[in-house]
């Protein structure tokens, strides 16, 4: 199954993707509401009432998960762009942290900050959990996926290297996007292996790789994460980019405002957000 969470009528709703361009309408539910409690997303289904439809093209998305309790991101995931970024390749996963401030959903703006012009695309796919608890074994983790979701990790380049540190250069407002689909792990094989991920910028294909050229696999990373710290429903890893990013390119290739990115895996419908920059006088909340 395929679901995508849009806004209409001031209101969350949740739809179930159907073909290229029609969606279910299912109605005022929380995805992560229902991964939270343990639902079963095909007997949810099959128990709503008469079906009614809505084009794709229409929706206003909204993040598959709009308030993960952890966003997991990994570092240096691909050999190709651990050599282009200029550090060995790490015999553990590099790990850090986004916050939900972040994250931005299908056709809204990655925004570029007014205090830099070093913003970067990273092309990756998300893995939500249904769970998991601590010490999970590595034959145990695909169980505890709930689905999957594009990702594009928008780095603020000169920010990112700061500190030896990432954080704060991974957590700019809108720099996040996330979706535009929520995908159940029977529609993918396992682990997403052999899956194509690419990246365009303006077209240009820009990343190319396959998921299983990972380092470190969707399963061990849910393993190996689960050793420090409980995963629960809900909870998001974002697994890595491959080569190919802009900043490691000479010249540098970096987003600027009027641009157009995309992120594709094979049998998933795109991530497509255009770049925009951040309002000289943002409102304060």
């Amino acid at each position: 199954m395929r679901f995508v969470q849009f806004k209409k009528e001031g209101a969350q709703w949740l739809g179930l993707r159907v073909d290229a361009d029609r969606v279910r309408v299912l109605g005022q539910h929380s995805l992560d509401e229902l991964i939270a409690t343990g639902e079963d997303l095909s007997e949810f289904v099959e128990s709503l009432p008469p079906e009614e439809y809505a084009s794709l093209s229409e929706l206003q998305f909204l993040p598959p998960v709009s308030r993960p309790g952890k966003i997991i991101c990994v570092g240096l995931n691909y050999t190709d762009h651990t050599r282009e970024s200029n550090y060995e390749q790490p015999a553990y996963p590099t790990l850090f942290l986004r916050v939900t401030t972040s994250l931005i959903a299908h056709n809204e703006p990655i925004v570029r900050p007014t205090v830099s012009d070093c913003l970067d695309y990273e092309g990756e796919l998300a893995v939500v959990l249904s769970g998991g608890g601590r010490h999970i074994a590595k034959a145990d983790a695909l169980s505890f996926i709930a689905g999957y979701a594009l990702f594009n990790d928008g780095s603020v380049r000169d920010y990112q290297f700061k500190s030896p540190q990432w954080t704060v250069g991974k957590n700019f407002d809108g720099t996040g996007a996330f979706g535009p689909e929520f995908v159940t792990p029977d529609e993918v094989p396992a682990g997403a292996k052999g899956l194509l991920l690419e990246t365009r910028l303006n077209g240009e294909v820009v990343q190319s790789a396959s998921v299983s050229d990972m380092v470190f696999d969707i399963e061990t990373l849910i393993s190996t994460i689960s050793e420090a710290m409980t995963l629960e429903a809900g909870d998001v890893i974002v697994t890595g980019t491959p080569s190919g990013i802009g900043w490691a390119r000479e010249p540098k290739l970096l987003m600027k405002p009027g641009d157009v990115c995309e992120v594709s895996v094979e049998g998933f419908m795109t991530l497509r957000n255009p770049i925009a920059q951040e309002s000289s006088n943002p409102s304060s909340k």
